[in-house]
């Protein structure tokens, strides 16, 4: 009997050990698409969440409990045969340290995702080859939201799954789809890892280390020194602004994070730069002005 309680427990503690780095929730929408037949949505949808969350995509050892939670919405639009059109939504969030609040770290929407998918083909990631414009872009996300994250828990932290999406995107050119070229003015997968490896726009991933590990982290035991460092890097977030076409870092971090500013200024403890920050919040990100003017 002690043999056995042995076993299960070396058993339990590998898989708590070497469990995936992510827990992600993949659906796929197929409302808009005519037809009877949704059984092949159902397989794409399980093949995928078997795909993104057992596969182990660094040489992290990661705990249950450290996973990163995340998902991905595949919303089709149409279907003919095996081609499908389609958007993706792509989320995660990493907690704060001292409280239960999840900060929302990605929230991209790519609206240009089409791929082919037989029922059955198998997922299968060759890192150095393209396969298909399915397994690429959901690599590619999956190595955005390593990346992003590890950004925020040490300086540069994410640089080696940055570089792994960065070689999804080169493998895919060859597919001569525009969701992977330099299309001037296009925010696109080029762009986007593209601008995270920049070495021009390299103080953004500075900030999104400094606005988590500095500010939210610290806030549980010094909520106006927190703030302060918050705002520092909304001020910051200037710094970058007109060194890129279309501003996608300024889109992607506050396409994440607006609600969540508003609510670190809903109440407590008041700060000196808040106007400056909402007069430079207007400038970058006009769209979101309704929710600025609950700054003031």
């Amino acid at each position: 009997m002690q043999n056995i309680l042995t076993f299960f427990f070396l058993v339990f503690s590998i898989i708590n050990i070497n469990s995936q780095e992510l827990n992600c929730k993949v659906t796929i929408n197929s409302a808009q698409v005519q037809g009877s037949n949704r059984q092949v949505f159902k397989t794409l949808e399980r093949s995928l969440s078997e795909f993104v969350n057992q596969t182990q995509w660094t040489k992290k050892e990661v705990n249950l409990e450290e996973r990163i939670n995340c998902a991905m919405n595949i919303i089709v639009t149409s279907r003919d045969n095996n081609s499908f059109e389609a958007s993706i939504q792509v989320q995660s969030t990493r907690p704060i340290f001292g409280s239960t609040y999840d900060s929302p770290i990605l929230n991209i929407r790519d609206e240009n995702f089409s791929f082919t998918y037989n029922e059955f083909d198998p997922i299968i990631y060759n890192k150095n080859s393209f396969d298909s414009n399915l397994i690429s872009t959901i690599v590619f996300y999956t190595h955005i939201i390593l990346g992003a994250d590890a950004d925020t828990f040490k300086k540069y932290g994410g640089e080696v799954y940055l570089k792994e999406a960065q070689n999804v995107m080169l493998q895919a050119q060859q597919s001569g789809i525009q969701s992977w070229q330099n299309v001037v003015g296009k925010q696109n997968r080029y762009l986007l890892i593209d601008n995270f490896l920049s070495p021009k726009l390299k103080n953004y991933r500075n900030i999104l280390y400094d606005y988590h590990r500095k500010g939210f982290d610290t806030f549980y035991k010094d909520e106006k020194s927190a703030k302060q460092i918050i705002e520092n890097n909304l001020i910051s977030l200037e710094s970058i602004f007109n060194k890129t076409v279309g501003n996608y870092l300024i889109r992607l971090f506050l396409d994440a994070k607006s609600n969540e500013i508003v609510g670190v200024y809903s109440g407590g403890v008041k700060t000196n730069k808040l106007s400056n920050v909402t007069k430079i919040l207007r400038k970058i990100s006009p769209n979101n002005n309704s929710k600025w003017s609950k700054l003031d």
